[in-house]
Parts: structure tokens; sequence; C-alpha cells
């Protein structure tokens, strides 16, 4: 890739005196990615637009204590288990596991002190044609209460002018549940002048999703189909479009924040399609995962904010490729067991590009 480079410095230090880590993958046109170690988490993200102006796209923070303070997942890695897990129990091999809740009565993103709290280490850097860092951590067996010693790896990579791909791989020494993703808040207008998403139209790739009870645990049965829903985003389709419909799941999650189930399919493929009509920015996201959880932002309140803003409801959206939620107690979902021997593998890129002239309708407010 030609003009491709890494550049690093250090982003804080943490209460403890360990220095974190700030690598940036630079591409072409002004594309940026700036992964920090703390969380392994997609810091910031710089994406031209139609007209070539370049802005940061991802929520949140230009400084370390911004994510010290308080834990809101912006650009982490979520782990061991990302989503949720009912009531933080499941039974594995015969022995009934009880992990460490947070989210009411369930376990969610890996608990309290999940991946997303941990200083990753520099693994390695490769300056080629295609620059990448490689993140490491080690989780020990029995922290929040999970089964086996865990190695990860994450590497992020530029595989393209302006694409941006995440290869996780992760080992154990006993079986246990994996299930990793990366959790970044997406504005694809741009965070200098902040407007929120719901004029953003998105398509995904599912023909059902799984629908869940006043907790966000996925309710006993198949997966509902997206057909005559306010769910159905098989077609390009504003996200406000019909977010404030009388339906009890959206309701329930004050919009979308829910798992849509992918279509079968091998490999890498296109699971989500998101345009900015002002920008004209386009995210393609590809994955390997059998799902990918919506999440319209809507417990952003203007409580806080970073980037030299207050980050308010839907201003932004994620789309987040995983393992189904609860699956660990739900033997008809697809399986996030790993044994010692397997490897658990995830790969996701996220592809940028431009669409042409500006929408001429007006924003969903």
């Amino acid at each position: 890739m030609a003009n491709a480079r890494i550049t690093r410095d250090v982003f804080g230090t943490l209460p403890d005196g360990r220095a974190v880590d700030r690598v940036v993958l630079h591409g072409s046109n002004g594309f940026e990615a700036r992964i920090i170690t703390f969380g392994a988490a997609l810091q910031a993200l710089i994406v031209p637009d139609r007209a070539g102006c370049c802005d940061d796209v991802v929520l949140g923070h230009d400084n370390l204590a911004g994510y010290v303070d308080r834990r809101q997942f912006f650009g982490a890695t979520v782990g061991r288990y990302a989503n949720r897990i009912a009531h933080g129990r499941f039974v594995l091999d015969g022995e009934t596991i009880q992990l460490n809740v947070n989210n009411g009565p369930n376990a969610l993103h890996g608990g309290p002190d999940g991946f997303d709290r941990k200083l990753w280490q520099i693994l390695a850097i490769d300056e080629g044609e295609q620059p990448a860092v490689t993140l490491h951590y080690v989780s020990p067996a029995g922290e929040e209460n999970y089964p086996g010693r865990l190695d990860v790896r994450l590497t992020y990579r530029l595989t393209g002018p302006t694409e941006l791909s995440l290869a996780f791989e992760a080992r154990t020494d006993r079986p246990t549940v994996v299930n990793l993703t990366n959790h970044s808040f997406f504005n694809l207008e741009g965070l200098t002048q902040l407007s929120n998403i719901l004029s953003h139209e998105l398509m995904i790739a599912a023909d059902a999703f799984l629908a869940i009870d006043d907790t966000a645990i996925p309710l006993p049965g198949p997966p509902r189909t997206v057909d005559g829903t306010p769910f159905d985003f098989r077609k390009p389709t504003a996200i406000g479009a019909r977010i404030r419909n009388d339906d009890p799941q959206l309701r329930d999650a004050s919009g979308y924040d829910h798992n849509y189930c992918l279509r079968d399919g091998q490999g890498v493929r296109l699971a989500a399609r998101v345009v900015a009509p002002r920008a004209g920015r386009v995210l393609e996201l590809l994955t390997d995962q059998p799902g990918v959880q919506f999440y319209s932002g809507n417990y952003l309140n203007g409580g806080s904010g970073g980037k030299g803003q207050l980050y308010r409801q839907s201003d932004a959206l994620c789309l987040e490729p995983q393992v189904w939620p609860d699956t660990p107690n739900r033997p008809d979902f697809p399986s996030a067991r790993l044994t010692p021997d397997q490897v658990y593998r995830h790969h996701s890129v996220y592809r940028f590009s431009t669409t042409g002239a500006a929408a001429t309708s007006g924003a969903v407010v």
C-alpha cells in the first residue's frame, strides 16, 4: 500500500504507573486507525468523506482518563464473552459456572472487569505493505470466574487504502466459552459537527433476529423473522424510519439493541452496510461470525462525552460481530465452546468508501 506507515507514542499512564501506548496505522488519503493498548481499543478512526475531507468517525476520548474513569466500551475489545449470559450462569461439562454479574441479573461483556479494562501488550508491529499491530492478553484461569487460561491475540491491519481488518485468535488450556468482538460506536457524518445517526441508511444481511426479554436475554424459541417488523433492514433503510414504532421489542430496549442472525455462509462475507447521506461515507462490515449486534446508542444520555462533545442518545451506532448472546445456555444457538485442541478465530473487516452526490432528503429527527 503506497505511503502506508506506522507511528507510536504514549497515550497516557495508568494509576499504577504502567504506560498505555498508542499505535497509529496510516493508510491512504488521510485514513488512520489509532489503537491504544488499554482495552485494545480503537481510539480514533479517521476517514475521508466524498469531498476528501477527513474526520474521526468513532466515539471515544482524547485522553486516557476518559477511558479509565468511566466504562463505556468506546472502541473496546470485549471479552471473555461479548454480550450477555443469563444470570451469569451456565453448565459446562457437567460443572455449573457462576460468573460475576454486572448488568442487572446478567453477565455482560466479560463481567465487571472484562478485557476492555485490561492493559494489552504489543506483541508485534508490521510496517510492511499492509501495516499492522498485534496485541496480546493472557486471561488467567478463574478471571471473572471463567474456566481455563485464555491466551488472546488481536491483529489490527490495514488491508486496503481505507480498510481495517481485525483478526482475533484465542487458545485455552481447558474447556471454556469465548466470544470476542470490537465495540466501536460509529457516526459516519463525523465528530466535528456531531449529529445523530437516525438518518444513516442501514442494511443488515439477516432474515431473522433474536427477540429479547426486559433484561436483554433472548427469549425461548427460534429466531424471529424480520419480515413485516421494524427490524427489517434487508433493504437500505434509515435507522430512524421505524425506531419510534410502538413495538414491544423497541420499547423494552429503548430502540435497537438486538442480535441479527446472519445468513449462513462460509468465511468472511458482507454482514451490514451503512451510508451517511450528508458526508457520503459508506461502511461495509464483513465478518465470519454468525451474528451481529445492532445497537442504536439508546443509553447515551449526555451525562458524559469525549473529543470535545457530549454524547447523547442515538449519536452513534454499534455493529458488533459475535456469536449469539447467551449461547452457553442455548444448545440451539451456535456454539461458543472452546477446547484445548481448538483455536478460536474471528475475522471482521471494516471497509470504507464514499457515495456520489449528496442526498437531497432531509435528516430523520
